[in-house]
């Protein structure tokens, strides 16, 4: 497996810019549009869980989980993305992730931030 399976981040040219700071040097906000998330859950199959106990007793990376981890946080990501636009928003600010235990299935994450529109100073 490559590098590129365990990034995640915006892919260059998007609409929408999303930063985990309260503000992007040079630009101005013009208008709070509001809180948006992007959420998703995602379950564990059988098989991925059954490696994940065996790898856990002899130590490393669980390389399954990292990747299936890697790919949820992008889809909640992308989904926060959506919502932004629909609302007219060109940027996220804050953008934070938050990730819980979905009653003991899955994992659910949970992309948020705060959709705004700027324009540069």
């Amino acid at each position: 497996m490559g590098i590129e399976d365990y990034g995640g981040g915006q892919s260059p040219g998007v609409d929408v810019l999303v930063v985990t700071t309260d503000e992007v040097p040079g630009y101005r906000v013009e208008r709070v549009v509001g809180e948006v998330f992007g959420l998703t859950v995602r379950s564990r199959h059988l098989g991925s869980q059954i490696g994940a106990g065996l790898k856990s007793m002899v130590g490393g990376e669980l390389r399954g989980l990292t990747k299936t981890l890697v790919e949820t946080r992008n889809q909640a990501m992308a989904r926060l993305v959506d919502q932004a636009a629909a609302r007219g928003a060109n940027a996220v600010l804050a953008f934070r992730f938050d990730v819980t235990e979905a009653a003991d299935v899955g994992t659910e994450v949970c992309a948020y931030g705060t959709a705004v529109v700027i324009a540069q100073v």
